[in-house]
């Protein structure tokens, strides 16, 4: 291979020899007055002059071109290798669009001489790195178009509701199901395939407890899209493969402009950090929870003593806990209380009460 491109090289030198040779014949002329003589023995002459400088300047670069042509298709091809091939094909289309509108740019350019030459270099240059490397910084809508598509037509819908993109843990959690039904969540929600392959390793787990956990989180979904009438919609392309779940998450959130489902507070955290907007149903818990005033009167089932003396600990039907002081006497009974006081912190909210008396007989059989 390397003799026959030497070869190549020395025909191609001798080739432009004799061209620059002919078509400079009128310099040569006035350098050289052996060719101003008439006949055409002279003009051969220096053709053949130029046939042989150039083949013998082909045959002695020959072996460094080829060696440094070698080195840089080496090159190339490390570089292409590690380069995935979602980059290759989305920027060889972005370049292809950047040399296209540079050609249109300067075709009204080749009248201004050489100024015309160099903006039409650089309007190509420019225009052709910019294509490349929006095309690869967008890559992930521009290889799958159904994408953005389906962003238009969310957009474009009456409701304008964006997508639900639901977490392995809200679904584990269940509660979900539950908010679909009352249809105060909108839009299609959006199960990506890592989600459900996450679920799959979970229900397969030898651990019974997440084994139970994993079916659990399947058998909400089966209950979701038979029992429920919400749309339901299965990612199945992987997002950036080898990324953790909550990081694949969050990329498909703002591929789809949708809004991520979680009760995680981590995934939550991030997600905020990122500018994608979550949806967290501890959150949604904690704001539906009734409010309660000082001086309002409540009945609570005290079940157990409190860490202070006296106290007595009873939890509302939503999981609130109350704190009634002197309560510690009625542990067992169904009494009444007065709030005295609400505190809200990051597990969630404590109401303080303190004892107004235990509840009649006819109330208790009533109730």
């Amino acid at each position: 291979m390397d003799r026959v491109t030497r070869q190549i090289l020395t025909i191609a030198g001798a080739v432009i020899g004799l061209l620059a040779v002919f078509q400079n014949r009128a310099a040569l002329e006035e350098t050289w007055p052996y060719l101003q003589s008439p006949g055409w023995p002279h003009l051969g002459v220096a053709l053949g002059a130029g046939l042989v400088g150039g083949g013998l300047v082909g045959y002695l670069l020959g072996p460094a071109l080829v060696r440094w042509g070698k080195m840089a298709i080496a090159w190339g091809e490390a570089r292409l290798q590690r380069t995935p091939t979602q980059d290759l094909l989305s920027g060889s289309i972005g370049l292809i669009v950047g040399l296209l509108v540079a050609f249109l740019v300067g075709v009204d350019l080749g009248g201004l001489g050489l100024l015309g030459a160099i903006l039409r270099v650089a309007i190509t240059i420019g225009f052709g790195y910019l294509g490349l490397r929006v095309s690869v910084r967008r890559k992930d809508e521009l290889m799958r178009p159904q994408t953005w598509m389906a962003r238009v037509k969310h957009r474009g819908s009456a409701e304008g509701a964006k997508p639900k993109i639901l977490d392995t843990s809200v679904i584990i959690d269940g509660r979900i199901a539950d908010i679909c039904r009352t249809g105060f969540l909108e839009g299609p929600l959006v199960i990506p395939g890592f989600v459900l392959e996450e679920l799959r390793h979970i229900a397969d787990s030898a651990d019974v407890l997440k084994r139970n956990r994993g079916r659990r989180g399947l058998d909400i979904l089966n209950r979701i899209q038979k029992e429920l009438n919400v749309p339901v919609q299965v990612y199945e392309r992987d997002i950036d493969p080898g990324a953790e779940v909550d990081s694949k998450l969050l990329k498909l959130a703002r591929l789809l402009d949708g809004k991520v489902v979680t009760n995680d507070f981590n995934l939550n955290k991030v997600a905020e950090l990122q500018g994608v907007p979550v949806l967290n149903i501890n959150e949604l818990a904690n704001a539906v929870k009734p409010v309660v005033l000082p001086g309002e009167e409540m009945v609570v089932h005290v079940i157990k003593d409190g860490k202070e003396a006296g106290q007595g600990v009873g939890y509302l039907d939503d999981g609130t806990m109350i704190v009634v002081d002197g309560g510690r006497k009625s542990i067992g009974q169904t009494v009444q209380v007065i709030v005295t006081s609400v505190l809200q912190t990051a597990a969630g909210r404590m109401i303080f009460a303190k004892l107004k008396g235990p509840l009649s007989m006819e109330v208790q059989e009533a109730r």
